[in-house]
């Protein structure tokens, strides 16, 4: 039994068709990519300055309350019967909770790695996530890969080592951004993390006969009610009278993009279609890539660029060969 890959993102969870799809428009779903990926982009960064600073860094949970309580208040708008994107279906809060929790640990932890790792090495490492989804897919429903898949995701694994190993050595220029062990860490229990939600949410819309919308719709609020609950014990407040204006800016800003990426996928994915949408995917991760490398200052010349190449090659070859497969190709 072969299993599809199943989209990761909480922020860019959308369903399978919207209720009523009007005739796509090329502008339109040129529009809403160019909206995505600025957007996403966008996020990486201003997160990444966020966190920079010293009294936000540890504050996470609250950090991810905030976005899941957007998210929620965007599909909440988007569901209302004058917009129609989607009908709302609710599920019981037990039958939820287990999700919710992961949907939570599939944020902190990737947020984490980014607090205290180079923006370049937070982006390749998320390419893991691929092979690790197919290990959890096949150890829990036995579905299994085309060979020349399996074989693809090989150089994704041996490149996102190469950039681990470089990117953690010390830097002899004090400008140059690096990653930390723990950043390492991080990265990899959000790739675990995010695995397990990204198998648990096919399994949920396969029982609960729901979109990826109304899903996430479900999950939201509850993640949010557990990160509540677990601010006073995890995270360090600020000083809120200490916070500049520009930091609350930037928070607010973050808020801005996640909304944008969940509209903006709705419309790619209704318009453009999934092959479009995995396209604006890779392009994404190039040019998150690209700009992490020229703000970390590092050199063309630096090794770990070998282990770019070799992990985004091999995550944009399984993507054609799952194409190809799921076409009868191969």
């Amino acid at each position: 039994m072969e299993k599809k890959p199943v989209d990761h993102d909480w922020e860019s969870a959308m369903p399978e068709s919207p209720t009523e799809q009007s005739p796509p428009s090329s502008l339109q779903a040129m529009f809403w990519i160019v909206v995505n990926t600025l957007a996403t982009i966008g996020i990486v960064f201003v997160n990444k300055a966020v966190f920079s600073d010293p009294s936000w860094k540890s504050c996470q949970l609250m950090f991810a309350c905030f976005h899941f309580l957007v998210t929620w208040m965007a599909l909440f708008v988007l569901s209302r019967p004058r917009f129609g994107f989607f009908v709302p279906s609710y599920a019981p809060f037990r039958t939820m909770m287990p999700l919710a929790v992961a949907m939570c640990l599939n944020v902190v932890f990737p947020n984490l790695s980014l607090a205290f790792s180079s923006v370049t090495f937070y982006q390749v490492a998320r390419t893991l996530l691929t092979p690790a989804v197919a290990v959890f897919n096949f150890v829990l429903h036995g579905a299994t890969l085309p060979r020349m898949a399996v074989v693809s995701l090989v150089p994704v694994c041996v490149g996102v080592g190469i950039v681990s190993y470089y990117d953690s050595l010390p830097a002899s220029d004090a400008d140059v951004r690096t990653t930390s062990a723990l950043g390492i860490v991080f990265a990899m229990s959000g790739i675990v993390a995010s695995s397990v939600y990204t198998v648990w949410i096919g399994s949920y819309q396969t029982e609960l006969k729901m979109s990826s919308m109304q899903l996430l719709y479900n999950q939201a609020p509850i993640a949010s009610l557990l990160l509540v609950y677990a601010i006073p014990f995890c995270d360090t407040l600020p000083q809120w009278t200490a916070v500049p204006l520009s930091r609350w800016l930037m928070i607010l800003l973050s808020g801005v993009f996640a909304l944008l990426i969940n509209i903006s996928q709705f419309f790619i994915v209704a318009q453009a279609g999934a092959v479009s949408s995995t396209i604006v995917g890779h392009l994404k991760t190039c040019s998150i890539v690209a700009l992490g490398w020229i703000v970390s200052g590092r050199a063309i010349g630096d090794k770990s660029i070998v282990g770019i190449l070799m992990a985004i090659s091999g995550i944009i070859a399984y993507s054609v060969i799952i194409k190809q497969h799921s076409a009868g190709r191969i």
